[in-house]
């Protein structure tokens, strides 16, 4: 059986599903189809923790479901701008779990991820599958994946 480790950069699908299609993604959808006939050997999603108790029942469905939550909190500067992303943690985790996957995939629009699956490939030939909104996900990162599912469809919530 083909094994998978599935990474979600959770703030990146929310915004962009919202900006997109004015609505949110649908883990369950997501998982029954990303997981059909495969073994999962790690599944991660990254989110930004505000404190909120919202937020907090929502990485509590992503747990049942299957993910490992990681979290960070939300750093909000004196000058007003924010910090909060996962970009360095999604790509340490990447590294790691292609070494005992057949294939990565990655949920994220982000073309800086384009040279992590390029060096994942040839280091590993380890597959990588890329979930994203297809206008508001990078070029480099659609043609860096061996294949680029779009968000569309029974993956979003109406």
């Amino acid at each position: 059986m083909e094994k998978v480790a599935i990474l979600v950069d959770v703030q990146n699908v929310y915004y962009t599903t919202r900006q997109a299609y004015q609505c949110n993604f649908d883990y369950n959808e997501f998982w029954r189809q990303v997981t059909n006939n495969r073994e999962v050997v790690s599944a991660i999603a990254y989110a930004i923790d505000r404190g909120d108790e919202k937020q907090r029942q929502f990485q509590n469905i992503l747990r049942a479901i299957g993910f490992e939550v990681k979290t960070k909190p939300f750093i909000q500067r004196a000058d007003g701008t924010a910090k909060g992303d996962w970009d360095v943690g999604i790509t340490l985790d990447a590294i790691d779990c292609a070494k005992h996957a057949d294939t990565l995939v990655l949920v994220s629009g982000d073309g800086d991820f384009s040279i992590l699956l390029d060096k994942i490939f040839q280091d590993h030939g380890c597959a990588t599958e890329v979930y994203g909104v297809p206008p508001l996900t990078a070029y480099s990162l659609q043609t860096a994946a061996t294949r680029f599912l779009p968000i569309e469809g029974d993956l979003l919530l109406k």
